[in-house]
């Protein structure tokens, strides 16, 4: 079996780890958007590194929900120095400064929390913070490795000890997947991640729908007639989440 082979059966085995032993979280997550949503709130997301992308997954893309805030910082992405990233996650009291773009945020509102190890400090004070507001809090992590790890918060606690909902994306501990003579690489969280939150999206659009409710969702761009459905959205939402 080629690498490309084993790395795709990699994934499918993973894909399939979360479909069986996460849809019932997977599902109650579903909930919870579709009660945010029905009650006019909205869904904040935050990951830093890699985990970002997350954040941006489910942000102003077609197929998605509009209401939708990530919280997205440079210094804690990678795109402004990613060395730097590693060890502004770890500080103290950062999470003090994201709480600006929660200051708008309403009891109930729901706050997805993305971190692979789940043990780094600002994703545990976000998810902290958000609770002390009244918010519901969801985590995708992965569990063999937070497990396997410490954490790096005062309290001594990891992120999916914080959380209302935790999504496992029943990844290998250091995500890598792929043993390739004694060099791991394939890592798997991302995938992992987006196919949950995706999922997440179809299943809450399905429980509003059977509501009777028409649920907010972009339209893709690149098709004809996409730019009249979504400049609806921009122009109602642009003061409520900032980079509309």
């Amino acid at each position: 079996m080629s690498r490309i082979d084993g790395y795709f059966e990699k994934v499918k085995e993973i894909l399939d780890e979360v479909l069986v032993y996460q849809k019932e979280n997977i599902e109650k997550s579903a909930e919870e958007v579709a009660r945010v949503l029905e009650n006019e709130g909205m869904i904040f997301a935050f990951g830093t590194g890699h985990s970002h992308m997350l954040a941006e997954e489910v942000f102003y893309r077609a197929g998605g929900l509009v209401k939708v805030y990530p919280i997205l910082k440079g210094p804690l992405m990678l795109h402004e120095s990613a060395s730097v990233s590693s060890r502004m996650e770890r500080l103290p009291c950062y999470a003090d400064i994201l709480m600006d773009d929660l200051k708008d945020a309403k009891e109930g509102d729901v706050l997805f929390v993305f971190s692979n190890s789940g043990r780094n400090t600002v994703s545990i004070d976000i998810a902290l913070m958000a609770r002390k507001k009244g918010m519901k809090v969801i985590c995708i992590t992965n569990l063999k490795h937070a497990r396997s790890v410490s954490s790096r918060h005062e309290s001594g606690l990891m992120l999916h000890e914080v959380c209302d909902i935790v999504i496992d994306n029943c990844g290998v501990v250091g995500d890598a997947c792929m043993d390739v003579g004694g060099i791991m690489t394939g890592p798997t969280s991302t995938i992992a991640g987006c196919c949950i939150l995706n999922a997440i999206v179809c299943e809450a659009v399905d429980m509003m729908m059977e509501k009777g409710l028409k649920p907010e969702v972009w339209c893709s761009s690149n098709v004809d007639g996409g730019d009249e459905i979504n400049d609806v959205y921009i122009n109602k939402y642009r003061k409520d989440i900032k980079i509309l």
